[in-house]
């Protein structure tokens, strides 16, 4: 099991590498399935990768291409989605799910299990590209899955999505990019140059690990490097761009008037959360639907592995029909 399991890894190392990227933009392929497990093996001997396990029970369209960036630092650029749905004709709830990786690493092809399981469970799930702090710093990422939101809604038909039930969600820096795409439908500031008749409002946000305020305590008084992820994607230090960390931070968005359901699972590692008990607290207030649930691992990427991302697709699969998603 261990041989199979190492070639899984590296065959996912090379997706990583190699898949759907533009040769001249840098890749940065420090995160990914293999070096985390490499990591957390010993401690957590029970824990296995989630594999990419394609069926006759499923239909997949994969390396779709979204968007196309006529002119970037590195030449024209195609931005690419996956879909994952069950092979039937139904109109279903989209899920689309937004890779973590720091804002700088990653890649879509490590969330394809998690899509597979939650297909699976009914929906059309669709992980998504956009481009990392290496190739484009903030907001272009933010651009970019708005971008991708109108194109799920512009072929709902094609792939038998219900455009009125789209979800989108995503997984540490890919859950703080859902929860502020989900929270600024609609705003300016944040639409795509994108001819459509589409809007790029969502109705539910689930967010795995996502910092939601970049200024609150857990955020903020991290000792950080001069080159650390959110400082390199965002620009600059707090001090240098207070503004912007504010801007980025999804909680200073929050409506009641939009009352967009969250759903957040959580691991072991509380700074991850920064912001959260206070984003929660407005929810409260808003009567907005929200559940939150807690993994309570020292293993941060816990939906890459089983047997964690079995209780993600249960929680979210629950959450996704009571507020009648499904």
């Amino acid at each position: 099991m261990v041989a199979k399991f190492l070639l899984l890894g590296s065959l996912l190392f090379y997706c990583f590498s190699t898949k759907g990227q533009n040769s001249a933009v840098p890749v940065d392929t420090t995160y990914n399935t293999l070096r985390v497990w490499r990591q957390i093996k010993t401690k957590f001997p029970y824990a296995y990768p989630a594999s990419d396990s394609i069926g006759a029970d499923l239909k997949s369209f994969r390396q779709l291409v979204y968007l196309h960036i006529p002119n970037t630092l590195y030449g024209p650029r195609n931005l690419h989605l996956d879909i994952f749905r069950p092979n039937d004709e139904a109109r279903r709830t989209a899920i689309l799910w937004i890779h973590g990786g720091g804002w700088r690493s990653g890649n879509k092809a490590m969330d394809i299990p998690m899509a597979q399981l939650l297909a699976r469970k009914g929906y059309v799930c669709i992980p998504i590209e956009h481009q990392l702090s290496l190739e484009a710093k903030y907001p272009q990422a933010v651009l970019n899955i708005k971008s991708a939101i109108l194109w799920v809604k512009e072929h709902a038909d094609e792939y038998r999505i219900d455009s009125n039930r789209i979800v989108i969600a995503g997984s540490s820096a890919g859950g703080q990019l859902a929860s502020l795409v989900g929270l600024t439908g609609g705003i300016a500031r944040f639409e795509p140059d994108h001819d459509s008749k589409q809007s790029t409002k969502i109705q539910a946000i689930v967010n795995l690990d996502g910092v939601v305020d970049f200024m609150a305590p857990l955020s903020l008084n991290l000792e950080r490097k001069a080159d650390a992820p959110d400082v390199f994607w965002l620009g600059g230090t707090f001090n240098e761009k207070p503004s912007v960390w504010k801007e980025a931070s999804p909680i200073f968005w929050a409506s009641e008037q939009d009352k967009i359901p969250m759903l957040f699972i959580n691991s072991g590692f509380p700074r991850f959360h920064a912001g959260q008990d206070e984003l929660v607290g407005m929810l409260k207030r808003w009567n907005t639907p929200h559940e939150i649930h807690t993994i309570d691992v020292q293993v941060h990427p816990f939906w890459l592995f089983h047997p964690w991302v079995d209780t993600c697709i249960e929680k979210i699969d629950h959450f996704l029909q009571s507020v009648n998603l499904k």
